[in-house]
C-alpha cells in the first residue's frame, strides 16, 4: 500500500495503482554527504543487484567500486563536469558494465537489459538501507574503459553515485530547483495491449 509518504515524495508522486511505497521514495538527489559508507551497508547493495533476473541466468553485469581517494580521482577523470560539479562529495562511485557474450560465444542480445535490472535492485536496496543513488550517463565511456583497464568485450552503462543525502544548500545554485523527486507518465501511455498503439 502506497502510505506514509514524506512530503516532498507526496507532493511530487502519486501512483495511478496501489504499490509498495519503495518504488515512490526512491528517487535521484545530488545532495550528498561525505559520510562513509560501511562496507556492511555497501555490500547488501551489490548482494540485492546479484539476485536481479537475466537471460539464461548469465548474470552479466560487474561493478568497478571507487572507495579510496585515489579510485575516486580516476573516476572524477572521466565523468562529465557538470556531474563532478555535484558527485564529487559522494563518498562512493560505481561503474556498471555487462559480458555482452551469450554463452555460445555470440553477442547477448539482452546483457544490457540485465545490467539495468541489477542496477534497479541496487538502487531499490540503497533506499531500503537510508542511502542516496543516482546513475550518471554523462561520463567518457573510452577514457573509462582506458582508465579502468576494462576488456572490449564488456560494455560500459553507467557511473552510480552512492551515500547518504545532503542539504539541498549544499549545492550549486544551479541544481537546487531540481532537487525534488520528478513525477512519470501515467500507466495508459506506457501499456498497450495486442498491438502497438492499442491501449487498454
Amino acid at each position: 500500500m502506497t502510505t506514509s509518504l514524506p512530503a516532498e515524495v507526496e507532493s511530487n508522486r502519486q501512483p495511478d495503482h496501489e504499490i509498495n511505497p519503495q518504488f515512490l521514495t526512491r528517487w535521484s538527489p545530488r545532495s550528498f554527504t561525505k559520510q562513509e559508507v560501511t562496507e556492511d551497508v555497501l555490500l547488501s547493495l551489490f548482494e540485492a543487484a546479484r539476485w536481479a533476473p537475466s537471460g539464461s541466468n548469465i548474470q552479466p553485469w560487474r561493478f568497478i567500486v571507487a572507495r579510496t581517494e585515489e579510485q575516486l580521482a580516476k573516476f572524477h577523470s572521466f565523468i562529465a563536469p557538470a556531474n563532478r560539479e555535484w558527485c564529487e562529495k559522494a563518498p562512493v562511485l560505481a561503474l556498471v558494465i555487462s559480458y555482452t557474450k551469450a554463452s555460445n560465444g555470440n553477442t547477448s542480445p539482452s546483457h544490457a537489459f540485465d545490467a539495468g535490472a541489477a542496477w534497479g535492485y541496487l538502487a531499490l536496496e540503497a533506499n531500503n538501507q537510508g542511502l542516496i543513488t543516482h546513475a550518471m550517463g554523462g561520463f567518457d565511456h573510452n577514457q573509462a574503459r582506458e582508465t579502468l583497464q576494462i576488456p572490449e568485450d564488456y560494455q560500459t552503462h553507467a557511473v552510480i553515485a552512492i551515500g547518504y543525502r545532503g542539504p539541498v544548500e549544499a549545492l550549486p545554485e544551479r541544481f537546487q530547483e531540481r532537487e525534488a523527486p520528478s513525477n512519470r507518465r501515467p500507466v495508459n501511455e506506457l501499456l498497450f495491449e495486442g498491438t502497438f498503439g492499442q491501449t487498454l
